[in-house]
């Protein structure tokens, strides 16, 4: 199999693993997916996630590619191509691994504010929503940005916690309080395109001196909000480099650092409610952090 013949046959890639008639190699992927890199017959390499065991929730793969597509069409952030995406195997192209630098950084904040303002139709997606492990509510809304972040990012991810008992009632009467008060905190804004799930292991730095976005939950939101997810659990490299040149194409609104903490929770809640109380701590700081603004 050369890249010709899986272009013309996608659906034939998992035969060709089955049978061993591809080189496999696994590499780190994540949390949730088992990761390989293929080698075809032409040398040209692939990217694989699969499912660790049983079948994946349904469209979880579809829902990947649909958003590395959307965010591709913005020509703005290098995301990889996709090339199969079946029910049980995602193929993307691979992205050689580099090192973050001062310049790619620079680069990165001024393509990340153009992939931002690309803009999107409504909040939410026109496909199905997953992050992480999870289903994220992708139906289409107009807003207004306050309402739909606390009904469609906050609350359904402070329940699943709530019920894992990831977080105990004083935690989750924090969170209701920011809840109940959201439209006090502004930053109300147009759809932005992002990525999602801009935590500082979905930014590939690569050998080509660029800084490629990997793994999105892609859709129309918050631009602040994937700037706050990158100084999430130690932050990316250069951050303040990537800021500094995102705010010289697109400023960013007055208030925006107060709610900071505010679009970290969204990503924070989604790791209690996926992996448990390991982050009860960072998810009532976070709280702690918003109340005290």
């Amino acid at each position: 199999m050369d890249l010709p013949y899986l272009r013309a046959h996608p659906q034939h890639l998992p035969t060709f693993l089955t049978h061993q008639r591809i080189r496999e190699t696994p590499v780190g992927g994540g949390d949730v997916c088992r990761a390989s890199r293929l080698t075809l017959d032409d040398g040209f390499s692939l990217f694989t996630k699969t499912w660790p065991s049983g079948t994946p929730p349904e469209n979880f793969f579809a829902t990947e590619a649909a958003g590395l597509r959307w965010l591709r069409e913005a020509g703005a952030v290098p995301l990889p191509e996709v090339f199969v995406a079946l029910d049980d195997l995602l193929a993307l192209e691979w992205v050689e691994p580099g090192a973050a630098s001062r310049p790619a950084a620079e680069r990165f904040g001024r393509e990340l504010a153009e992939l931002h303002r690309a803009g999107a139709a409504s909040f939410g997606a026109d496909w199905t929503g997953f992050i992480g492990p999870l289903p994220q509510d992708n139906t289409p809304s107009a807003g207004p940005w306050g309402e739909w972040f606390a009904e469609r990012r906050l609350r359904p991810y402070l329940r699943i916690s709530a019920d894992r008992r990831a977080l105990s009632a004083a935690d989750v009467a924090l969170v209701e309080r920011i809840l109940a008060g959201i439209d006090s905190y502004g930053g109300d804004e147009a759809p932005a395109r992002i990525h999602g799930d801009l935590w500082p292991g979905n930014v590939l730095w690569a050998a080509d001196g660029r800084a490629w976005l990997v793994d999105p939950a892609a859709h129309g939101g918050h631009r602040e909000t994937d700037l706050a997810q990158l100084a999430l659990f130690g932050g990316a490299p250069h951050l303040e480099t990537i800021i500094s040149a995102y705010r010289e194409v697109w400023p960013l609104s007055e208030g925006w650092r107060e709610r900071v903490a505010l679009h970290r929770l969204h990503l924070l809640l989604v790791h209690t409610a996926a992996f448990g109380e390991a982050y009860r701590g960072a998810v009532r700081a976070a709280a702690e952090e918003v109340l005290s603004r």
